[in-house]
This record gives structure tokens, sequence and C-alpha cells, in this order.
């Protein structure tokens, strides 16, 4: 990301979403199904309100379901260790320029045993000082699928070196989501929420 974390946040998050959240009565079963999934997995109360991301994925309830599927499989039953998938995520959502992504997923990999020099170390990549190779091994991944669409051989093997066959194949699922992410949180202008301070989070 070349641009000023501040002017791409506000770039994206200061001009009203550009589609309306579907209301509460426009939902039907398909989006009730994937909804309830969504709060039995995160422990909300019922009736707690629909984020406004949530609310515009709506609009089309075949891909709604399928995309929080897909996330909570992520998040749920990934087979690489948190603190790896939030690098993928971290450094996939930094790439892309998308403020909701990076701010939800600071908040998240502190969880993950991620220091604020570890995250400031994202936004540097893979060249950083201080990783360790394995660290480095699944950022430059996440840099080479953004650039190239590929993972680059020496980095699959350095991959390899730690991931087992299960591992290695939610590498590319994983970071191919979070760009699905971004590009709809950037395209429809996603609202922050309270605690997201967008690109500026530490």
């Amino acid at each position: 990301m070349d641009q000023c974390p501040a002017d791409r946040t506000a770039r994206i998050t200061n001009a009203p979403e550009r589609l309306a959240p579907l209301a509460a009565e426009d939902l039907d079963e398909r989006h009730h199904a994937a909804i309830e999934r969504l709060r039995v997995f995160y422990d909300d109360d019922e009736g707690e309100p629909l984020h406004s991301f949530y609310g515009i994925l709506a609009h089309s309830p075949e891909f709604f379901a399928g995309y929080m599927d897909l996330g909570i499989a992520i998040t749920a039953s990934c087979a690489l260790p948190g603190r790896s998938r939030e690098l993928l995520i971290l450094r996939t959502g930094w790439l892309c320029g998308a403020p909701y992504q990076w701010g939800e997923h600071v908040r998240i990999a502190r969880d993950h045993g991620l220091s604020s020099e570890d995250v400031e170390r994202v936004v540097e990549g893979s060249a950083a000082a201080g990783w360790n190779d394995q660290d480095r091994a699944l950022l430059s991944a996440a840099e080479e699928l953004h650039a190239d669409a590929m993972i680059a051989d020496a980095t699959w093997q350095a991959l390899a070196q730690f991931l087992d066959q299960r591992q290695l194949l939610e590498v590319p699922i994983v970071v191919g989501h979070y760009h699905t992410t971004a590009f709809l949180q950037n395209a429809v202008r996603v609202t922050l929420n309270e605690h997201n301070p967008g690109l500026s989070a530490r």
C-alpha cells in the first residue's frame, strides 16, 4: 500500500456506504440460518444488531451463506496456528489497503500472541528484521499471492519446513478469502466500528 494510512482510511470510510444494509424484515431463511451460525460461534446475544457489512452482503443470499461458511471455517477449523493465520490476514489486509479488515484483525492478532512490534513489522513485510523463518515464509507467501497469484518455489519449500500438507493448502485459501473480504469492504465502503481506527491501528 503506497498511500498514507490515514488518507487511505479516510478515502474509503469517510463517505457513506454504497449499499444500504437489508432490514431485518427483508432477510429470508438462508440469511437467518447463516446469522444464527455466526451468533452461536461468537456467543452473541439473540437480537444483537447485525453489523452493516453482513447486512450489505445479505443482498446476495447465496453468496452470503457461502461467504459465512468459509469465514467461520477459517476461524474455527483452520489447521494453521492462530498466529500464522493472523499474519497472513494482516499482511493481506495491509497490501489491499483495507481499513476495516486491518483494524479488526490487529485486535484479533493480539489475542494470538502478536505484539505491537510484530504488527509494525507486518507493515514492512517479510523483509523486516526480526522475523523467524516461519513467520517470514508466511509473509512472503501472502506477498507473492497478492503480487503474482502464485507462491514461489523457494517460499513453498520454506513453508514446507514448518507446515503439513493440509496447512500448506490452507495458506492460499486464507489469503484468497481475505482478498475477497478486502475487495468487498473497500468497494462498498464499510463503516468502521467505534473500536476500529482503520489502517492506523497498531
